[in-house]
């Protein structure tokens, strides 16, 4: 099954806005959204490390939660697991982000229904990383 298509793809990497609030993103430089996150920024775009500690990574200042950050946000690429993506997805909407994008194995298809029914594009089950050198 495919959770966006490769329109929607397109659209949140090229259309819907710079800044990414990558959540799950920590200074573990083995785990998958430090690498992805880098991808990011080098294709330009502004991460938002979130994540419980908080901490500065790859040189963006950290927030404990979506509600934290004190400015806007584009995008939501969500690195944490299947059960708890859902209630990320949920503060997207309330952030007041035109996307969310969950990462390879993160699907919640109720939460994929209701960011969609809330008017963001979204994209499940696939990596930005992989996708960017496509466009």
């Amino acid at each position: 099954m495919s959770y966006g298509d490769d329109a929607t793809v397109r659209k949140i990497l090229t259309d819907s806005g710079d800044t990414w609030a990558v959540v799950g993103l920590s200074t573990n430089t083995a785990r998958a959204a430090y690498g992805v996150a880098r991808v990011l920024q080098r294709a330009g775009k502004q991460i938002v490390p979130v994540h419980p500690k908080a901490e500065a990574v790859l040189g963006e200042q950290g927030y404990a939660s979506l509600a934290e950050i004190p400015f806007p946000v584009d995008v939501v690429d969500v690195f944490v697991n299947s059960e708890l993506a859902g209630a990320v997805a949920d503060q997207a909407v309330e952030k007041g982000a035109k996307a969310v994008w969950f990462q390879l194995g993160v699907v919640d298809e109720a939460a994929f229904e209701r960011t969609r029914a809330a008017g963001l594009d979204m994209v499940m089950d696939r990596c930005p990383a992989i996708e960017l050198p496509g466009l």
